[in-house]
């Protein structure tokens, strides 16, 4: 029914997700350490703006960044200056979005799994004689493991269902920038009917397995947590 080049949107996006869902965990942790620890007057503007994709529309968020990697755009100026190149209509400008896009699902579990853990445990490693980062990589982040699972999970789903920030940075090329959910779009446009309802058939499917999978680990957790 598909084509090997039709199949090729898959492909990009769990390669999209994946790569997301990577930076994400690596830029999320030490600024989710931040925003639990600091007492900062910028702890609340930063927060807000972490924050910010969640309430603005996708189109609108897109746009901007869309401006911002732009030739007139500080970033695309950037890029331009140092030989890469724009980034708009390119992978790596879809990344770049997507990280954006899908920061606060990775920021708000973490912060909230190194807010529960709370600073009684940092205290003992240090009188146990522990450095401050000894004591995060062999306590605090065994603790938060539930945190780095939950937010992993909403990051890599949140990212393959992406479409309005993916369609306004990265358009819809075949082969470079073309994901499922602009792919289904195309298909709808095309009133290609039943390919769309394959590939948003199986969109639903790999939703109700995430969500399974989370109810599952969470139920574990509240097990964990009664015997505690």
């Amino acid at each position: 029914m598909f084509t090997a080049e039709e199949l090729l949107p898959i492909k990009l996006t769990l390669e999209l997700a994946l790569i997301t869902t990577v930076f994400l965990l690596l830029v999320a942790t030490p600024l989710a350490w931040w925003l639990s620890h600091t007492k900062s007057k910028w702890r609340a503007p930063i927060s807000s703006i972490v924050t910010l994709p969640l309430v603005l529309p996708p189109s609108v968020l897109g746009f901007y960044l869309l401006v911002a990697m732009g030739p007139s755009g500080p970033l695309g100026k950037l890029t331009e200056a140092l030989g890469i190149g724009l980034l708009t209509f390119t992978f790596p400008g879809l990344v770049i979005g997507s990280i954006v896009y899908s920061m606060p699902f990775a920021v708000q579990p973490l912060q909230a799994a190194f807010e529960s853990i709370g600073k009684r445990p940092l205290e003992v490693a240090a009188t146990l004689g522990a450095k401050p980062l000894d004591a995060f990589f062999n306590v605090v982040l065994p603790l938060a493991k539930p945190g780095f699972v939950t937010a992993a999970l909403l990051t890599f789903a949140h990212t393959i269902g992406e479409f309005g920030v993916v369609l306004m940075i990265g358009g819809n090329v075949p082969g470079k920038t073309q994901v499922v959910s602009t792919e289904i779009y195309s298909y709808v446009e095309a009133m290609e009917y039943g390919k769309a309802h394959w590939l948003a058939g199986g969109m639903v499917v790999f939703s109700f397995f995430k969500f399974r999978f989370s109810a599952a680990s969470s139920g574990r957790r509240f097990q964990a947590g009664m015997f505690i």
